[in-house]
């Protein structure tokens, strides 16, 4: 298992192994360098499945990624009937995924919110999506949701809110803020420079919370300001491209040596 691979790690309960991958420890070049996990985003296909691969041996299982619309939809790994062709098939088009023992999930993302769920107890594990319009679709409820009836109990699920844009950085149009903190009010936030922002991680929070979530950790990183992590707003910022990072978990059973590494936030 490689231990090395700089990401990370939070605890979702005995059993299960879960953490959120930095930019680094891959093999991509360029604006990707070097842990690009996303496949549509201009880097080489065979590096991003290389890297993939790393984060799979660091999981210890393999690890299912979907193709992500910005909408609510959740697919349950296991039950993809028909799963696309090629060497690393998508689960299909979904914000969430959700997985039993055995089977990895993760969510790519480079400013949105990666969630990571687990009960640990029944063996059951998300990784959600949640940009803006995912999260006021209801993607956060619908993961869970899906997770209760394949056996998990929301009153046992921990929840990771990993590194994203935060509250302080997200500039959008003063409309546009008053849209989505209509339905999720929790994300009306304001630049460092005064303008209109919105708190996405705040507004997942809130709703984990309110759906009976007892346990939620939330990695205070942003990533338009920690180059420890992909950026689509800092990287547009200066004409260049860039990769994606990835919140992943597992539930295998007991997994020695997992460490927790939530020392290392760097918040905004």
């Amino acid at each position: 298992m490689r231990e090395t691979l700089p990401v990370v790690t939070v605890d979702l309960g005995e059993g299960v192994r879960a953490a959120f991958t930095t930019s680094s420890g891959g093999v991509s070049t360029g604006d990707h360098a070097t842990l690009n996990l996303g496949l549509g985003v201009g880097d080489r296909a065979q590096d991003v499945l290389t890297n993939r691969a790393l984060v799979a041996d660091w999981v210890g299982g393999p690890v299912r990624f979907g193709t992500q619309v910005h909408g609510r939809d959740v697919v349950v790994v296991g039950k993809v009937t028909s799963p696309a062709p090629g060497p690393d098939p998508s689960a299909g088009e979904c914000d969430g995924l959700v997985s039993s023992r055995g089977r990895g999930v993760g969510v790519l993302v480079a400013d949105c919110v990666p969630v990571l769920l687990a009960d640990p107890v029944a063996g059951v594990v998300g990784a959600v999506h949640a940009g803006r319009r995912g999260l006021v679709a209801g993607v956060v409820q619908a993961a869970l949701a899906t997770m209760v009836a394949e056996g998990a109990r929301v009153n046992r699920v921990r929840a990771a809110i990993g590194p994203a844009i935060c509250g302080c950085c997200y500039e959008v149009p003063d409309l546009l803020r008053a849209e989505v903190a209509d339905v999720v009010p929790e994300t009306w936030g304001t630049t460092t420079w005064g303008t209109p922002a919105l708190d996405l991680p705040a507004g997942v929070a809130a709703l984990l919370r309110a759906a009976g979530v007892g346990s939620i950790h939330r990695v205070e990183a942003c990533t338009r300001t920690d180059d420890r992590f992909y950026s689509y707003r800092r990287a547009q910022a200066t004409g260049a491209s860039t990769g994606r990072f990835a919140g992943v978990v597992i539930a295998a059973g007991r997994v020695p040596g997992v460490s927790i590494e939530d020392s290392t936030t760097r918040p905004c």
